[in-house]
């Protein structure tokens, strides 16, 4: 039997959730959504939230309450999901590419004042949005410094530094996506928050949703379960980012290494955070071909996949000239199979792969 590179961690209690609501009558937007929301701010602490249906719209959504204008420019990671450049366009904005951080999958300060200090002559940069991609937490802080208003998506780093998502400090707005291969799933949507009153009050006024935004009551139940197991599958995804990495260590290949400068946590050597890093996927930049290693894992029976096919430089959209560093991983960089439902015999088998890696 194959080990995929992904599972959504769907346990007994969240189906039971979900099969709670669909008997409820009522499975579209309701009470369910309303108790995501509250146990929600109860890890995230913050003001205002509202649950949409899709990541989309809440990206939209937000993008709108920074009042931005047809023309403006919005700059992104490379590395960034494919549907933000459809939202970006459908609003009539325009992209501005900024390339990650060299040995980091996430931009930093010094490459958004790259990309401003190369954008197109005339072109009003308005915002920046900061994509915790892989669940590595960018340097907010100092991006903030800037003096444009941040739009962070912590959707893949939920619990990245401890028990309680501390993302979201230093942004006007945090979206925290809660699709199939996102860190808690609710089987698709997203929550985007305020963390202070201010901005609450700016997203409030698109807190009136039609039903056909709304996050439905089936999922909003899941979501809640997820919430509530989170801990004890942080924990499992430690326990197995700890034997990959060992067997990493082996290897001629590289990982990223996480910078936590402005969370004061300090990185071991492999990029490890002790109740730091979420472990939300485990990587490697490889040193060989990417179709070579994944013809290996295939004849061990252990799927792995692009880790940035999905993103705008791997989709070829943002192509080598713009972000060389960015377009080099989406080349080079594999995940391997890392949930909290892989059995001890399954983490020994990806290990071995980990070490006889070509």
């Amino acid at each position: 039997m194959k080990i995929e590179v992904y599972s959504p961690t769907i346990r007994r209690k969240e189906m039971d959730a979900v099969l709670t609501a669909l008997v409820e009558d009522r499975i579209g937007p309701g009470e369910q959504a309303k108790g995501l929301i509250q146990i929600a701010r109860e890890k995230l602490e913050f003001d205002y939230c509202i649950a949409f249906r899709s990541p989309a719209p809440a990206l939209s959504t937000a993008l709108k309450s920074l009042g931005l204008e047809a023309g403006q420019g919005v700059i992104l990671s490379a590395l960034s999901p494919l549907y933000y450049r459809n939202v970006i366009d459908d609003l009539g904005l325009k992209a501005l590419y900024a390339d990650v951080h060299p040995g980091s999958p996430v931009i930093s300060r010094e490459t958004v004042e790259k990309a401003l200090n190369s954008r197109p002559a005339g072109l009003d940069v308005r915002a920046v949005i900061l994509h915790h991609t892989l669940g590595y937490l960018p340097d907010s802080a100092s991006v903030s410094e800037l003096g444009l208003p941040v739009i962070e998506d912590s959707s893949q780093s939920y619990g990245s530094n401890g028990s309680r998502d501390s993302s979201g400090n230093n942004a006007v707005l945090t979206i925290l996506g809660l699709e199939e291969r996102d860190m808690l799933t609710a089987g698709g949507g997203a929550l985007l928050y305020a963390k202070n009153r201010r901005d609450a009050a700016i997203l409030k006024d698109y807190g009136s949703l039609p039903p056909e935004y709304g996050l439905p009551d089936m999922n909003a139940a899941m979501g809640v379960a997820q919430f509530r197991g989170a801990a004890k599958n942080l924990e499992r995804r430690q326990t197995i980012a700890e034997a990959y990495n060992k067997a990493a260590n082996r290897t001629r290949h590289k990982r990223f290494v996480q910078d936590f400068s402005d969370t004061g946590d300090q990185t071991d050597e492999s990029g490890s955070v002790n109740g730091g890093y979420n472990n939300y996927a485990f990587s490697l930049i490889l040193e060989t071909g990417m179709k070579e290693v994944k013809a290996y894992a295939r004849r061990k029976e252990i799927i792995v996949e692009s880790a940035f096919e999905s993103t705008l430089a791997g989709a070829g959209i943002v192509t080598a000239e713009q972000c060389p560093v960015s377009y080099s991983l989406s080349l080079r960089t594999v995940l391997f199979p890392l949930y909290p439902r892989l059995h001890t015999g399954d983490i020994e088998k990806v290990s071995r792969l980990i070490v006889t890696l070509p």
